[in-house]
């Protein structure tokens, strides 16, 4: 079966996701996240017309999208399930880029928002992170958590593990995230059970 080789938008955006899981948003330009994707300039101002926060928004919910389809998938088996998919995407992100890689959505969210323009990029990155709070906190729901505070959990969830994978590629060592591993899937339990 021959494989699927994405369309010129599709790889732009992926390109741009991954360039700026590396160098974040502020350190990429337009120009190096066309190269980074193997795209003319002139085909990404095509598709991207309203420029860098416009492609950033696209890879950011491109990226967002795919690690809501796994956390989907996984949180049907219940939310520690959920937690272990979680965290070992981000585990095999950082370990496949030999720590220079993060994630595109934590990337852009800490950036300065543009002072002359919609901060498209940062909104989205809020879209996504509200995304996965929720799937997290419907399953946190649907295993007796009230809503109140699976939403809490959630938030709790998703705010350690975006900052523990930037301290495993600031001390280029998986250990933080092994640690929070260990102590987020010690509560959700608990809390399951109570």
């Amino acid at each position: 079966m021959p494989r699927h080789e994405p369309q010129t938008r599709e790889r732009i955006i992926m390109g741009a996701a991954d360039l700026i899981r590396r160098r974040g948003l502020a350190g990429s330009t337009v120009r190096d996240l066309a190269t980074h994707s193997g795209a003319p300039l002139g085909s990404t101002y095509h598709y991207f017309p309203r420029g860098k926060q416009q492609l950033a928004a696209e890879a950011v919910r491109y990226a967002g999208d795919l690690v809501s389809r796994s956390l989907s998938r996984e949180l049907q088996a219940g939310p520690i399930a959920g937690l272990r998919a979680f965290l070992a995407l981000w585990r095999q992100i950082v370990f496949d880029s030999d720590f220079t890689a993060g994630c595109p959505v934590l990337a852009v969210a800490v950036e300065e928002p543009p002072a002359d323009t919609d901060p498209e990029a940062i909104n989205a990155g809020a879209d996504v992170f509200t995304a996965w709070e929720n799937l997290l906190a419907g399953s946190l729901h649907d295993h007796g958590v009230p809503t109140g505070q699976a939403a809490q959990l959630a938030t709790l969830i998703v705010a350690a593990v975006e900052g523990t994978v930037a301290m495993c590629r600031a001390k280029r060592d998986i250990a933080p995230l092994d640690a929070v591993a260990a102590q987020l899937e010690t509560l959700i339990t608990t809390t399951i059970r109570t």
